[in-house]
């Protein structure tokens, strides 16, 4: 497991200044949640942690995210390589409709190289237990992903992610899609992967925030108004703009 140390990171999309001199560190063994209004970047700055900020086009940024002490944007950097050790789910579960549930599961091993075929059952198996599937799937494994349901397809996603032996998982907002019953299911599984993962996670619900998580960063207009522990921005913050927010007076 590692740490993350994002300092003064500014990214832009063309002419648009997302974020402005953000820091942060998301510790192993916690869960760091990222939270804020609509369009305030938090998307943004989960995706710079592991470059995918850079899928979009006119997107650049300046700035250090540490990741074991290397800068991920350093000239040379594998970014293929980053983001296997830095993986990332999506707000909607996003798993390949007709490839089987086994097939889904392995599908980023599979693409990063030749793997004997008693390795990628164990990978599997591993990865589908880890996002608490296994039982629920283990005897449809040759079943379309897509006949899963929504809650099942996004730990599907997250099986993907855990499959290639990542040391940190970003999630952007993986609950928003879900039903109840699912969110509290992946909540749930939040608070057990950040045993083994440093977690961070971005979301919208300041309950959520308050139950998953160790540490929050609250940002506005690209820019980190307060980062502190969970209890304390929830509790006890100490700008007004955060108490607002969290209190639910704006945003």
């Amino acid at each position: 497991m590692r740490r993350i140390e994002v300092a003064d990171l500014n990214a832009w999309f063309g002419d648009k200044h997302v974020l402005k001199g953000v820091s942060m560190i998301a510790e192993p063994r916690m869960v760091t949640a990222i939270i804020g209004p609509s369009g305030c970047g938090k998307s943004t700055l989960i995706r710079c942690m592991n470059r995918l900020d850079e899928e979009v086009p006119g997107a650049r940024a300046e700035g250090k995210v540490l990741f074991d002490g290397q800068n991920v944007y350093d000239d040379g950097i594998d970014t293929a390589e980053v983001r296997r050790r830095i993986g990332m789910v999506f707000q909607r579960p996003n798993p390949f409709p007709t490839m089987s549930i086994f097939d889904n599961a392995i599908a980023g091993v599979r693409l990063a190289g030749r793997t004997p075929r008693a390795e990628l059952n164990e990978r599997a198996e591993t990865a589908l237990r880890s996002a608490g599937l296994w039982d629920e799937v283990k005897d449809r494994l040759k079943e379309p992903g897509g006949r899963l349901s929504g809650g099942q397809q996004q730990r599907l996603c997250i099986a993907r992610a855990l499959a290639v032996e990542p040391e940190v998982l970003l999630m952007d907002e993986p609950a928003s899609a879900l039903d109840p019953t699912s969110t509290l299911r992946i909540e749930e599984l939040v608070s057990e992967l950040k045993e083994q993962y440093t977690v961070v996670i971005v979301t919208h619900n300041m309950q959520q925030a308050s139950r998953v998580s160790d540490w929050t960063l609250f940002m506005l207009y690209g820019e980190v108004v307060e980062f502190a522990p969970t209890e304390k921005v929830f509790t006890n913050p100490e700008d007004r703009r955060t108490e607002d927010y969290v209190t639910g007076r704006f945003g």
